[in-house]
């Protein structure tokens, strides 16, 4: 395995970890006006931090997989940064936009003991969470489709260019899954009647994302796959579908890792399909992104690889240990009254 190569699975790697561990962290921020409408509006207010809670301790962290991704992609193929920056300047702003005001909702919510004021903050949250990893799903699914990009490797598109069905159905399945993964986190960390709500509604957001998935894993497949992207297409959505059988067993733990599997089997079909390119042209004369003509030079990527070795295991350590450390299951009776912090 070359170097090139050796990075450009490193950096699926990373997109496939930000979608597993951010992916339920979006899906319970998307849910907070659903699952977090309780009886009255004190057991609304607590089911929604509640919710809030099971992901305090991770989501700042796993944001960082997203972080990591664009760093990798930037130093070790500054062609294929460069031009997808350029291509989806508007959309990745967007992403950024939502990542920002999804944070801010995150960390000021409890600042205040004010209701209209945690009101406008889950609606941060909430959008927030909902366009993130609709764009991001958008923006994944058109590398793989093809972009129009001209002999000098330029974007020779538009923003409606990547308005596409394809590349739209891949962002309403990403986040179909998110709603899912998030729906079947709640119900694998609370315990009452929010467990009960969360995998009601997970079996059913997971029949729908199903479907919709099968389309698009099929529609890629059948337009660009290879053998091995076919292997992983088929256990994605074996994953999916044990997933949500697991769960109505009451089975969370394993439902829960069924659709992590499927974020990742997902990921790796998408760049087994890519591979060798990392941005085909989509243009008659166009010149395709590669993991040839888009890499650093050799030196760059030793650096970088010998830095991964040093550190990611520091990170994957840390990472593990703080989900072990809040592992237990909560639930809204240990809520305490809220109160404004100042």
């Amino acid at each position: 395995m070359t170097l090139n190569e050796f990075w450009f699975l490193i950096i699926g790697v990373l997109w496939a970890g930000f979608l597993v561990l951010e992916g339920f962290d979006f899906g319970v921020g998307a849910l907070l006006p659903t699952l977090g409408k309780g009886r009255d509006a004190s057991d609304s207010d607590k089911r929604r931090r509640l919710m809030l809670t099971t992901i305090g301790p991770h989501w700042d962290g796993n944001e960082v997989w997203l972080l990591t991704a664009g760093g990798a992609t930037f130093a070790a193929f500054p062609h294929w940064y460069a031009t997808m920056f350029s291509a989806m300047y508007l959309p990745l702003l967007l992403v950024l936009v939502a990542l920002i005001v999804r944070a801010m909702g995150l960390e000021y919510r409890g600042k205040r003991n004010d209701d209209a004021w945690r009101r406008n903050w889950d609606l941060c949250i909430t959008v927030g969470s909902i366009v993130a990893p609709l764009l991001i799903g958008v923006a994944l699914t058109n590398l793989v489709r093809g972009l129009p990009i001209d002999a000098d490797m330029e974007f020779a598109g538009n923003f409606f260019t990547l308005l596409n069905p394809m590349s739209l159905l891949g962002g309403i399945v990403v986040l179909g899954l998110c709603l899912t993964h998030g729906a079947l986190f709640i119900a694998l960390k609370t315990d009452g009647e929010i467990r009960r709500d969360a995998r009601a509604l997970a079996t059913k957001v997971g029949l729908l994302t199903a479907g919709l998935a099968v389309v698009l894993l099929l529609w890629v497949g059948f337009t660009k796959g290879t053998m091995w992207s076919w292997i992983t297409t088929v256990l994605a959505a074996v994953a999916l579908l044990a997933a949500i059988y697991m769960n109505t067993k009451d089975r969370e733990g394993w439902a829960f890792l069924g659709t992590a599997v499927t974020f990742a089997t997902a990921v790796a079909t998408y760049f087994l399909v890519l591979f060798p390119n990392v941005m085909p042209s989509t243009l008659d004369g166009g010149t395709s992104l590669t993991i040839e003509n888009a890499a650093s030079s050799p030196l760059t990527l030793k650096i970088m690889t010998w830095a991964a070795v040093v550190f990611t295991p520091i990170a994957l350590i840390y990472t593990a240990w703080s989900y072990w450390a809040f592992r237990k299951r909560i639930s809204t009776h240990q809520i305490p009254k809220a109160v404004a912090v100042h």
